[in-house]
């Protein structure tokens, strides 16, 4: 069988059944991207944009296009942004990807750690406390992207959440009777804007995780080798995609349906629950927003610093 568009062949076969090849399937990937971008008005003129990247397979795919897009049409700004957990054989391999790319397309690198902000980093808070990584690492992360963004006035923060991801968080939420949360997600993050929060835009929302996969491969942003955090089998999170990954392959389009659905219901839980997600006020302990007195990041500090295993940078 040869790619739909030409005689060639192909490198893929997408859900549709069409089969493109290699040429055919950037243009095809490309075009779906910027699509999400203007259909949902991503970027706006004059944004500043800070890319969260990690130096895997989406972030550098989300920022070459975002580059790639702003060589067109230069109506904004980007640079990369990178939190440095401290897990070794995996962190500090990315990190060396995530240097290499920034330094040959000269986009501006930013890169903060658990290490400088807590004292400690992933691995060595992970081998003194029950807490489980993943929980510390979410919260953490969240936290420095929103606060350093903020810090070096970004407008937007673009994060590399592809198809899967996104399918795989509605489902979280869904199972743990968590529908409130679901209205803060979309393309867009958020139900309301609060000058605290920056806003995440992601471009990748409706791309596959394996279009992804194939897409850096091709571009050659990857090895054919992908790393992966190693705690990532041991979240609720890694059961979620194991239990998807399984539906996928029985029932084709699973997780596009799961996707196709949610967009539809957006709307309207985002009306749903636009005032009970607009009491935004600021933690007590370090005036970032929270819903609460205290936000997440401040409980889990806290509660590490009573077990003596981290201390706060001033």
């Amino acid at each position: 069988m040869a790619c739909q568009f030409c005689e060639k062949k192909p490198v893929i076969t997408l859900i549709s059944g069409r089969k493109l090849c290699r040429n055919d399937f950037i243009k095809y990937f490309e075009k779906k991207v910027f699509k999400t971008i203007f259909k949902y008005k991503l970027i706006e003129d004059n944004d500043r944009i800070a890319v969260g990247v990690s130096g895997g397979k989406d972030s550098l795919t989300l920022l070459h296009l975002l580059n790639k897009l702003n060589s067109r049409i230069k109506n904004f700004e980007t640079f990369a942004i990178l939190i440095d957990e401290g897990i070794k054989g995996y962190r500090d391999k990315t990190i060396v990807n995530a240097k290499k790319f920034c330094k040959e397309h000269n986009i501006q690198l930013k890169i903060y750690s658990y290490k400088e902000e807590f004292g400690k980093t992933l691995d060595q808070l992970t081998k003194t406390t029950d807490i489980i990584p993943c929980a510390m690492c979410g919260v953490f992360r969240r936290y420095l992207l929103n606060k350093k963004s903020r810090e070096l006035k970004s407008t937007k923060l673009a994060t590399g959440h592809n198809l899967d991801d996104e399918a795989q968080a509605v489902l979280m939420n869904q199972f743990r009777n968590n529908v409130q949360l679901n209205a803060r997600m979309g393309p867009i993050t958020g139900v309301i804007r609060n000058k605290a929060f920056i806003p995440r835009i992601k471009p990748l929302y409706f791309m596959a995780e394996k279009e992804v996969m194939l897409y850096a491969y091709l571009k050659g942003f990857t090895s054919s080798e992908f790393i992966e955090c190693p705690h990532a089998k041991f979240s609720f999170r890694g059961e979620i995609r194991d239990l998807l990954n399984e539906f996928e392959n029985k029932h084709p389009g699973t997780k596009y349906s799961i996707i196709n659905s949610y967009i539809e219901v957006l709307p309207l839980l985002k009306d749903k629950y636009k005032f009970t997600n607009s009491r935004i006020k600021e933690c007590l302990k370090c005036g970032e927003p929270c819903s609460g007195t205290v936000c997440k990041a401040c409980e889990l500090v806290e509660k590490l610093i009573k077990k003596n295993k981290i201390t706060i940078k001033n």
